[in-house]
């Protein structure tokens, strides 16, 4: 989520101006009063005026954001993050190919929700790629996909990897591919996803 304001926290007995952080699964609070809350433990959230408020373990806590934030803030604590499956497009009636082997628990939980096809009977490849000559292997099998799915590419983040974001996005576009979105699927890997141009 990624929103922060600096307003009057209330948390227990304390109270004091504070730097407060909502992030995707948690709520950081920063100054005076210093506390982390994951979204899930937030129960009763409500908003009263211009108070956030709500409770966490045996802490009543109002945050005076105004009402304006407060309601924003409330909308979207009430709202949970995607799934990974859901960012990556997978469902129940997803027919999902997967290329190599998953590399962490995360892309095995949403690669679970598919049903697992080979060949000509997928609607989503996923290929994870450590090396070019791991995507290279993708591009080879992809002619074997009737329908020109779209293709999800897994790779590791960071500097100093075989293979990298510029290296996929030019290989791909030479092969007649756009990529279309970017997901992250773990604290070490990402994902891009790409459709053949004119599909």
């Amino acid at each position: 989520m990624g929103r922060e304001a600096n307003c009057q926290c209330s948390w227990g007995p304390d109270s004091a101006d504070c730097k407060v952080l909502l992030e995707t699964k948690e709520l950081i609070v920063r100054g005076p009063i210093r506390r982390r809350a994951a979204i899930a433990s937030l129960t009763h959230v409500s908003v009263r005026g211009d108070q956030l408020r709500f409770r966490t373990g045996q802490d009543q806590v109002a945050l005076n954001l105004g009402a304006e934030l407060a309601q924003k803030w409330a909308r979207a604590i009430a709202a949970p993050p995607p799934t990974l499956a859901a960012k990556l497009g997978i469902s129940s009636a997803t027919r999902l190919s997967v290329l190599g082997e998953p590399d962490s628990e995360e892309l095995r939980t949403a690669i679970a929700e598919a049903i697992s096809v080979e060949g000509v009977d997928a609607n989503l490849i996923l290929a994870g790629v450590r090396t070019i000559t791991d995507l290279n292997y993708a591009l080879d099998r992809y002619p074997a996909y009737p329908g020109n799915p779209p293709i999800w590419i897994v790779y590791a983040k960071g500097p100093g990897k075989p293979i990298n974001e510029t290296e996929i996005r030019s290989t791909m576009r030479r092969e007649g591919f756009i990529d279309t979105k970017v997901a992250s699927v773990s604290a070490k890997l990402t994902a891009l996803r790409f459709n053949k141009r004119g599909a």
